[in-house]
């Protein structure tokens, strides 16, 4: 099962990186599969750490992907690292073990902290709409434009019928990145 969450990693600078990941659990460990190359990957590897941050606010999703930051930052108890200041719950993790892949390394992480910050008050089937498009978006390069629209407008039925401010915001960013790549694709087959 792969939970959609929240990363933010540090550099050896210290500058944080948030990124939306999702992560799978194993045998009590946080298991994250970056794309090689990543900066998640880079920085896990060069400090050990990260956090994981669990959030219902879907603009944190949307905004990461599309260069837009509704969020702040604090820092994290146990490691040194930052999780998000408005969220459900953040767990911070420590590099327990790397299983090396010419794509996607697994980086396996112990849970070092975790801590319960505001209470789960339910799905919106909305919010579930924009982590998937969220997740087309990530992938724009990848997959085929037909295939993202045939998505998109299936989604759409959830966000028209129970999208709140939050989700229409986090949908509009992420449909615009949609339009922006299709346009890049439109100008290159002119060309």
């Amino acid at each position: 099962m792969i939970y959609e969450t929240i990363v933010t990693t540090v550099n050896p600078q210290g500058a944080a990186h948030t990124t939306p990941f999702g992560i799978r659990m194993q045998d009590g460990l946080v298991v994250i599969s970056p794309y090689k190359p990543s900066a998640t990957l880079e920085n896990i590897l060069s400090t050990g750490h990260a956090v994981l941050s669990l959030t219902d606010d879907v603009r944190v999703f949307a905004g990461a992907l599309t260069g837009r930051k509704p969020w702040n930052l604090i820092s994290a108890v146990k490691v040194h690292g930052f999780r998000l200041a408005d969220t459900l719950a953040h767990k911070e993790l420590k590099l327990i073990k790397v299983e090396d892949d010419p794509l996607r390394p697994q980086l396996f992480l112990e849970v070092v902290y975790e801590a319960q910050h505001a209470a789960f008050q339910g799905f919106n089937r909305a919010q579930a709409a924009v982590i998937e498009l969220a997740v087309l978006v990530s992938r724009l390069k990848r997959l085929p434009m037909e295939k993202i629209q045939q998505e998109m407008d299936y989604l759409r039925i959830a966000i028209d019928k129970t999208a709140g401010e939050r989700e229409l915001e986090a949908w509009s960013w992420l449909t615009e990145a949609v339009s922006n790549h299709q346009a890049v694709l439109n100008n290159e087959n002119l060309a």
